[in-house]
């Protein structure tokens, strides 16, 4: 009787362990990298927002009035901060050889069409975080930053900003912006797929400058208008560009109908 030929369950399973392993032993040695490197990191980039000098400050009514001043009320808070930004850190400097080692293998079991559609998709996802991870640093952060720490609802009350509060706020604005800049590679991966067209995009355009608005708004509400501009455009310049990347015509099988 012939052998099978065909991959078990069992075998998959031992490649994606030694996949798993090698990612897990990746983001080890840039955890440690980043652990060695970070005091200085954290007080020239991950601090930098709270002081006046900070390059978008120097805009026309972007700047803060003085200096953000951080303290630390927890006694493990800076250790366990320093372990945490070293991990974000260790986490998107390796985004592409995690993505690469995934890639390799799940792209054996693709079809060559679906392996010629993914991997662009993959190398642009990875472009687009990066990109989103920027704007939220040089440019939401900083505007959500200067509003909440200016604002105060009684004269009476001083502002000081917690180190927690800080690093919370920065990485998940980080981590939002870098989200969400992925838009235009799902908007092209469920064009090829069929679930939307150009036409959508141009059927509920105005809805989405409303929506972006009040996400603008949201994200940075000081409401001046220079503030809720500088979220506004590259949130809807996603919008648009997503809508350049999908078909105007369904595609079917790689081929318009």
């Amino acid at each position: 009787m012939e052998r099978s030929t065909k991959t078990s369950f069992w075998d998959h399973a031992e490649v994606l362990r030694g996949v798993l392993l090698r990612i897990l032993a990746a983001l080890g040695v840039l955890l440690a990298l980043s652990f060695a490197v970070m005091p200085r990191l954290f007080d020239t980039v991950v601090l930098a927002p709270c002081h006046t000098d900070f390059p978008l400050y120097s805009l026309p009514g972007a700047g803060l009035s003085a200096d953000v001043g951080l303290v630390n009320i927890r006694l493990a808070s800076q250790f366990f901060i320093h372990m945490t930004a070293s991990f974000y850190l260790a986490l998107v400097l390796g985004l592409p050889v995690i993505l690469l080692l995934l890639w390799g293998f799940v792209s054996p079991g693709l079809y060559p069409e679906e392996r010629r559609g993914a991997a662009p998709a993959l190398a642009g996802g990875c472009l687009m975080f990066y990109a989103g991870v920027a704007a939220g640093y040089f440019l939401v952060f900083p505007l959500t930053l200067r509003f909440l720490a200016d604002y105060q609802l009684s004269a009476l009350v001083p502002n000081q900003v917690s180190l927690d509060s800080y690093i919370e706020t920065f990485f998940m604005t980080l981590l939002c912006m870098g989200l969400a800049f992925e838009l235009p590679v799902v908007a092209w991966l469920l064009g090829r797929l069929g679930v939307l067209r150009r036409g959508m995009f141009n059927e509920y355009r105005r809805h989405a400058i409303v929506a972006i608005l009040v996400a603008a708004a949201v994200i940075t509400p000081s409401g001046d208008p220079f503030t809720l501009m500088v979220v506004f455009a590259p949130l809807y310049l996603l919008w648009e560009i997503s809508a350049w990347l999908v078909p105007a015509r369904r595609l079917e099988l790689g081929v318009e109908s």
